[in-house]
C-alpha cells in the first residue's frame, strides 16, 4: 500500500520520530533503549496504565490499550516477514501492552499461528491475555470461507480446540462470538461456553456486534466479560445503548478499529492505493476515492485539535475513547513499531471535560461520507 502525506504535509510517522528525537514525547523520562537482537531503536515508557473488563468472576485486568494482531498478516495490504511481525509483538510486551486479540477468521487461521508463535511462551509465563474469536464458518480441508455463521455448540468446540493448537496455549482468555448465527439460540451459544469456562479451555468470553437484547439474554447466563464492536470518532452508534448497558451490567468494551482502519492516523488520502489482493479497505464505502476526499476535512479537524496540544491525530483519537468509560479498551493494529510506540504512548496524555467537549463540538459540524460495510457484510451486524 502507498500512501501520501496529507496536502498541510501531516505526516504521522514523521511526527514521531520527530518528537523521539527532540524528546518531547509527552514528559517520558526514560531514555532510548536500543535492542540489536529485535533491530529496532525505541523509547520505552513507563508501566501503562491498567484497566479492568467485565467484573466479578468474569474480570480480567490488562493494559489500558490492547494490540489488535489482524493487520499484522491479514487485511491490510503488503505486510513485513514473520520474523519482523513476532519482533514487533514483543516489543509490544516490552512497552505494556498485555492484551492481544486475533481470531480464527483472519487469514483465516494464519493470523492465530503467527500470535501463537509468537507469543505463546510469553502467555505461558502469565504476562499477557489473548484473545480469540469463533462463529463463521469454513471448508476446513481447502480454507475457503462459506457464506454461512455457525455457532453451533459442536462446532464452538470445533474452533476452540483448533484455535488452543494453532495459538500454543493451553486456555483462551477471551474467547467472542465473531458474529451473531441466528439459527442458534444465543442462551444455546452461552452454555457452550460456560461449560468450555469450567473445561479450563477458555477463561471468559465475549460477543462482537450485537444489540442490547442479545447482550441480556446471554448475561443471564453467565456474565459476559467483555463487547466487541466498532467504535471511534467517525462512528459511535454504541453509545445509544450498548454502552449504558455495558456499565450497567458490569461488562468491559472493546472498540475496534479505534482509529478507523488508518484514516484517524492522518495518513490516508483520495490518492492511497490499497492492494486489492489482501486490502479490504478496497471494498469499504467509506474508503472509496470520494469518500475519502469529503472525509479528509473531518480528519484535518482532529489533526488541528491535536496540534495544540502535541497529539497526533491517532492519539486524538484515542485518547478520545479511552475518556468516555473507564472500562473502555481500544485495541488498535499496527505492523509499524513508531506507530505502536505512539499508540501506547496516549496513555501519557489526558483530555479533559472541556477538551472532548470542544472537539466533538467541532466534529460534530463536519458530515460523514460512506457507510462502515458494504451491504453484504452489513447484514452480518446486528442492529
Amino acid at each position: 500500500m502507498k500512501n501520501n502525506d496529507d496536502k498541510n504535509g501531516i505526516n504521522r510517522r514523521g511526527f514521531i520520530q520527530k518528537a523521539a528525537l527532540i524528546g518531547a514525547v509527552a514528559g517520558i523520562s526514560s531514555v532510548f533503549n536500543i535492542n540489536k537482537a529485535k533491530g529496532f531503536c525505541y523509547k520505552k515508557i513507563s508501566t501503562p496504565y491498567k484497566r479492568t473488563l467485565g467484573s466479578g468472576i468474569s474480570s480480567m485486568d490488562v493494559s489500558s490499550i490492547g494490540f489488535g494482531c489482524m493487520g499484522l498478516n491479514y487485511h491490510r495490504g503488503p505486510y513485513p516477514d514473520k520474523s519482523f511481525c513476532i519482533n514487533l509483538l514483543h516489543l509490544a510486551v516490552d512497552h505494556g501492552y498485555t492484551l492481544f486479540d486475533t481470531a480464527e477468521s483472519y487469514g483465516p487461521f494464519t493470523n492465530e499461528e503467527l500470535v501463537g508463535e509468537g507469543l505463546s511462551k510469553i502467555h505461558k509465563a502469565g504476562k499477557i491475555a489473548i484473545t480469540s474469536k469463533f462463529g463463521h464458518d469454513y471448508d476446513y480441508l481447502t480454507g475457503k470461507p462459506l457464506e454461512t455463521q455457525n455457532s453451533r455448540p459442536e462446532h464452538i468446540r470445533y474452533v476452540v480446540e483448533n484455535s488452543l493448537k494453532r495459538l500454543k496455549v493451553e486456555y483462551i482468555d477471551l474467547m467472542y462470538q465473531h458474529r451473531l448465527d441466528k439459527n442458534v439460540p444465543i442462551e444455546d451459544v452461552v452454555l457452550t461456553l460456560k461449560e468450555l469456562i469450567k473445561e479450563g479451555k477458555i477463561k471468559n468470553y465475549g460477543l462482537c456486534e450485537v444489540n442490547g437484547d442479545t447482550i441480556k439474554r446471554a448475561h443471564k447466563i453467565h456474565p459476559v466479560a467483555a463487547i466487541q464492536s466498532e467504535y471511534h470518532l467517525m462512528y459511535r452508534n454504541v453509545e445509544k445503548d450498548v454502552l449504558p448497558l455495558c456499565e450497567e451490567l458490569g461488562i468491559g468494551f472493546v472498540p475496534y478499529s479505534p482509529i478507523n482502519r488508518g484514516m484517524l492516523g492522518g495518513m490516508l488520502n483520495e490518492y492511497t492505493n490499497f492492494n486489492n489482493i489482501s486490502d479490504n479497505r478496497n471494498i469499504l464505502p467509506r474508503f472509496q476515492t470520494e469518500s475519502l476526499r469529503k472525509n479528509m476535512k473531518f480528519v484535518e479537524a482532529i489533526i488541528e485539535f491535536g496540534r495544540t496540544r502535541g497529539m497526533t491525530p491517532a492519539q486524538i483519537s484515542l485518547a478520545w475513547l479511552l475518556s468516555k468509560k473507564p472500562f473502555v479498551v481500544p485495541i488498535p493494529g499496527t505492523t509499524k513499531p513508531a506507530h505502536m510506540i505512539e499508540n501506547i504512548n496516549t496513555l501519557n496524555f489526558n483530555l479533559t471535560k472541556n477538551d472532548i467537549n470542544e472537539l466533538e463540538g467541532i466534529l460534530a459540524n463536519i458530515p460523514i461520507c460512506g457507510e462502515r460495510y458494504p451491504l453484504s457484510q452489513q447484514k452480518l451486524v446486528e442492529q
